[in-house]
């Protein structure tokens, strides 16, 4: 891989050349695919690194046939939809706000951070098959303790499913989540289906 394609490649996950702590995408590549062994400190200890494993692991679970069906399909589909994906999860790397906890304890500051809870919005589509969660954005303050917030999710689904369903069942997951492991004062949580893709297998391709 050429240095000025290398750029562009990073670059299109969401990251800077510099965010890689001297590794390429092809090294990160080859650590994916031994199954991240024998650990490297120097990757599993760089955000930029974990970022760009996340987004090529994911692009690796959509596999060849995805490929295929969207060069076959008619009409033409929307090729910017895995950069949207991409950019959730680069959006999500980033520490973002400080979201603190409550404490009876004046000397104990706990919190949590904003890219930590888009996270654990992410990790809700685990639980609903067929969906990949692109953008989620926390709408309020959060930085204020009981400031409502509303929170707002992208997401890609597979054609053929009943989206209000699966939308429903992506909002119940990520509800039960938030309510465990953060104390946001949650009003309403947004899902918007912005892409539908055709590919019979996605969801067992993908996870």
């Amino acid at each position: 891989m050429t240095d000025e394609r290398e750029t562009r490649e990073v670059r299109r996950l969401g990251l800077e050349p510099t965010d890689l702590d001297g590794h390429t995408l092809d090294e990160l590549t080859d650590y994916l695919d031994a199954g991240r062994q024998p650990a490297d400190r120097s990757i599993d200890e760089s955000p930029g690194c974990q970022l760009a494993l996340d987004a090529l692991e994911r692009l690796q679970g959509l596999g060849a046939e995805l490929i295929a069906a969207e060069a076959a399909a008619e009409p033409p589909v929307d090729e910017n939809w895995v950069d949207r994906i991409l950019s959730g999860i680069a959006m999500d790397a980033r520490a973002g706000r400080r979201i603190p906890f409550e404490s009876p304890d004046p000397h104990l500051d706990l919190a949590i951070t904003e890219g930590a809870v888009r996270g654990l919005i992410r990790s809700a589509e685990n639980a609903v098959p067929g969906l990949l969660v692109g953008r989620c954005r926390l709408d309020g303050d959060v930085t204020q303790a009981g400031a409502p917030i509303r929170i707002e999710i992208d997401a890609s689904a597979l054609h053929g499913q009943p989206i209000p369903k699966v939308a429903d069942e992506l909002r119940a997951e990520v509800d039960r989540g938030l309510r465990a492991h953060t104390e946001l004062n949650v009003i309403a949580i947004d899902i918007a289906i912005k892409d539908v893709r055709e590919v019979s297998s996605w969801a067992g391709e993908s996870r």
